[in-house]
């Protein structure tokens, strides 16, 4: 495919030294980003032509890195098109750093085609375009890999970090390019499944990975001969196609769980070896013999009957101490998370880690027998309770739940660290056998998203411009606090308008911490607006929601609180235009994209959720808000606000709409948000604010 380029001109980094030019993962020559195409200054776009000889789905990668040293008052930022579609918009390179932007062409039309990168009115230079990939998509024979399966074998790479082996594209195919280590079953008529995974001898280090067990029809798993340590979880009980599993070799502490061995007993093939188990909690050392060896039950046997009696004896007094008591309270081991902040109003800390727990029984209860479900998800269903006469909300976590299950726990280790106003509250928890459960407080009025998707016939309150700029405020305080409030910090993952809950008086509150993750004693907080330094984060499998993702994060999964800022950027968005993150009209345009378009145009009136009446919008906190959510979505973590500069600017946003609703004597806070409204005016010292 020969491409040309229209009206370029060539230029050179200013440095030899390969060294110079910080890589991404897809490592390509530093002579190639050593080199760039830009356009004369004068000119305001860069047009690179090609001939397709067929047509269909296209993949494009265009690789960039800035070569110039831009000023302070200098910027360079395009928008890139194909054949006059929008493909991204709003890019800005990083100096001396390869970025690599990934776009799709869902069908192209043989003949010439054309992509063209177009400076934004307030870029002051051209745009410059390192390298460009083009491939077409051709369709395999044969079903693709289940998805389920292709996002589990995928966290398993992430966490074992497993870069010796050779694992790219779809796991199961095509047939002849499968995965090293696994295999699949085929089908006609169903997508792949993983049936086998190998990684014996892999230096693997660690717990067990969870996502295994997600690999539903696995029927052999050989984790032998590694440094994996922990316990063996009981989740794995719960791969019912299982047949052969190998732990031997490893330095596994904790009793077999008993659902593996009741599994044995029906015709599982179990290797594991003693040889660094814990005999305290194995079984006891004067009953075990003094040869520790591999035990190996054969798919019809069983185990000699003094062993059986020594593991059974074990496990049930180690049961017995584990059976939970009512209201015990409990001790989480871990890292501990705590706020650096004395001002208690908005970053409180327990004193402690104790937290009221419940039998499955008092749950029951609770709930009066778990009559009325107000919400349900991939974890389980939520149930309305009483608790103490308060009422409350228990989110219930179903058995077949393999991947709530692991989210149910995190969620509660990370509730029972840390506390704010604008966080969910956890009331207490249920641990009892295989019923696990949450209790919160109630959050009244549902979900961010239900009050700007419905309507008033539905009996969904349509929210003014003050309540949703003082939600934007709550929600940004709630995340402000886990960025920088807690130490180590902790990144929220699924920052989404269906997470963020109000009360009663219409306060947020942002939930749902399943995919939250805590950063290391080492990490240190040190971002900065419009640098070229890299953010420090780490690397992480890709968790999160759909059109809320962090395409940064996407693309090289590495992880950082910018993350968070960038979903959070789409929920202003939401707030500002009550429209969907995707649409689901046949073009499909995000919200982004359908925003932009709008400002190009200069039809900032067509942006504004058409339900808030005329009259009772501050045109100017409307641009301001637009200018704070846009620099939220940057594609460039570097480019994005920090939450703390994103609360500043928000609170700001809402002075300048009380200032201008107090001069003009218009009334626009309801009755049910005085509180916040005077509490927030007492807060606030009203300064002259300009565009």
């Amino acid at each position: 495919m020969e491409t040309t380029w229209l009206g370029t001109i060539y230029i050179k980094g200013p440095s030899t030294d390969e060294s110079s030019i910080k890589k991404n993962k897809f490592g390509l020559p530093f002579s190639v980003m050593n080199t760039a195409h830009v356009v004369d200054k004068d000119s305001r776009s860069l047009g690179i032509t090609w001939e397709s000889l067929e047509g269909g789905k296209y993949k494009f990668y265009f690789h960039y890195t800035e070569l110039e040293n831009l000023q302070p008052n200098q910027s360079r930022q395009f928008n890139t098109f194909l054949n006059g579609k929008l493909l991204d918009s709003l890019f800005s390179p990083l100096y001396l750093s390869d970025f690599t932007i990934y776009s799709y062409a869902e069908e192209i039309q043989p003949g010439k085609q054309k992509i063209s990168l177009y400076s934004t009115p307030n870029s002051t230079s051209p745009p410059l375009i390192n390298a460009l990939e083009i491939y077409r998509v051709h369709n395999l024979l044969g079903q693709e890999t289940n998805q389920n399966d292709v996002e589990a074998i995928s966290e398993v790479k992430a966490v074992y970090e497993l870069k010796n082996i050779e694992w790219q594209g779809d796991p199961c195919g095509p047939e002849d390019y499968m995965w090293d280590c696994l295999s699949c079953n085929y089908s006609a008529n169903h997508s792949s499944r993983i049936v086998s995974l190998n990684l014996s001898s892999r230096g693997l280090k660690g717990e067990i990975a969870p996502s295994i067990a997600e690999l539903t029809s696995l029927q052999q798993l050989d984790l032998s001969n590694n440094n994996l340590s922990g316990v063996v979880p009981e989740v794995l009980a719960q791969l019912l196609s299982l047949r052969v599993l190998n732990l031997s070799g490893n330095n596994f502490t904790g009793p077999i769980p008993d659902a593996l061995l009741e599994r044995r007993k029906n015709g599982l093939l179990l290797s594991i070896d003693t040889n660094n188990w814990n005999s305290t909690n194995a079984c006891p050392s004067n009953s075990c013999g003094k040869n520790n060896k591999s035990f190996v039950v054969p798919l019809a046997a069983s185990l000699s009957g003094l062993l059986f009696v020594c593991f059974t004896i074990v496990v049930i007094i180690w049961r017995l101490k584990r059976k939970p008591h009512n209201k015990a309270p409990i001790n989480l081991e871990g890292e501990n998370v705590k706020s650096e902040d004395n001002n208690e109003d908005d970053h409180e800390s327990y004193k402690n880690n104790k937290m009221e727990r419940y039998t499955y029984s008092e749950i029951g209860k609770v709930t009066n027998n778990f009559q009325k479900v107000i919400g349900e998800g991939g974890f389980g269903k939520v149930y309305h309770g009483y608790l103490n006469g308060v009422e409350v909300a228990v989110k219930m976590l179903s058995s077949s739940s393999l991947q709530g299950h692991r989210q149910f726990h995190a969620e509660l280790k990370l509730l029972l660290r840390v506390h704010h106003k604008n966080l969910t509250t956890l009331v207490g928890y249920c641990n009892d056998g295989s019923n696990v459960g949450l209790i919160y407080e109630y959050m009244a009025m549902g979900n961010l998203r239900s009050h700007l998707s419905g309507n008033r016939s539905s009996g969904i309150i349509i929210l003014s411009w003050e309540q949703r700029l003082l939600i934007a405020i709550d929600a940004a305080q709630g995340l402000e606090y886990l960025h920088n409030g807690c130490k180590p910090p902790i990144i929220h993952r699924d920052v989404k308008s269906t997470n963020i809950l109000l009360n009663e008086k219409f306060q947020a509150k942002l939930g749902d911490f399943g995919l939250s993750k805590v950063f290391g004693n080492n990490h240190t907080s040190t971002f900065a607006v419009n640098t070229t330094t890299t953010p420090v984060g780490m690397s992480a499998s890709i968790a999160g929601t759909l059109g809320y993702l962090d395409p940064e994060y996407y693309i090289s999964n590495w992880l950082n609180e910018k993350s968070d800022v960038y979903s959070f950027g789409i929920v202003l968005l939401e707030i500002i235009t009550a429209r969907p993150v995707v649409a689901t009209t046949k073009q499909n345009k995000h919200i982004i994209e359908w925003v932009s378009s709008m400002i190009a145009k200069g039809d900032i009136k067509s942006i504004i959720d058409p339900r808030l009446k005329q009259g009772t919008v501050d045109i100017n906190t409307v641009w301001k808000l637009i200018e704070i959510s846009m620099a939220c979505v940057s594609k460039t973590s570097n480019n994005r606000p920090t939450m703390s500069r994103v609360v500043t600017d928000l609170k700001e946003c809402l002075t300048t709409n009380i200032t201008r609703n107090n001069s003009s004597n218009v009334q626009t806070t309801p009755e049910y948000l005085t509180d916040s409204h005077e509490k927030y005016m007492a807060s606030v010292e009203f300064s002259p604010t300009a565009r």
